[in-house]
């Protein structure tokens, strides 16, 4: 039986932040049973996603490490810049216009971008179309006052 084709997911922030956004998404991810990349070009994002996954909240954390440290391939949540999958994540999360790369193996494809940033905004649709045009299933969720809302 051949294998279901990565779904790909647009996700619009415009009321809340990455920092808000990511983790709720993470969780939402490992409740599946899944395993997650996030991967972005800034090493900068990822060094702070490292604290933060570990202190968003006063009553959890999220178990995560970086690609380039021991036991990477073991890890619940990997962060990385680079394109390869060390850790066969189920889902990959991108970051700051990070490349798609390869999808093969992945179930989901995270696209996080911030509707108030103009660069963000212009490198998420110049992705859309690059992704619609390989084929791939792709949707678009927008945030609202309450929850995200599936607007494509």
């Amino acid at each position: 039986m051949a294998e279901a084709p990565c779904e790909v997911w647009f996700y619009h922030m415009e009321r809340s932040d990455l920092d808000q956004v990511l983790p709720e998404l993470l969780e939402r991810t490992l409740a599946r049973g899944w395993k997650a990349l996030v991967r972005s070009r800034l090493v900068e994002r990822l060094e702070h996603l490292d604290s933060h996954l570990w202190t968003y909240r006063d009553d959890s954390f999220l178990a995560h490490g970086r690609v380039e440290e021991p036991h990477a391939a073991q890890q619940p949540i990997l962060l990385t810049a680079g394109m390869d999958n060390p850790s066969d994540a189920d889902v990959v999360f991108l970051l700051d216009g990070a490349e798609a790369g390869p999808l093969d193996g992945f179930v989901r494809c995270i696209v996080l971008f911030d509707g108030r940033d103009a660069a963000a905004l212009a490198t998420a649709r110049a992705q859309w179309r690059a992704i619609k045009a390989s084929g791939l299933p792709v949707s678009y969720w927008k945030q609202m006052v309450r929850g995200w809302e599936k607007q494509a």
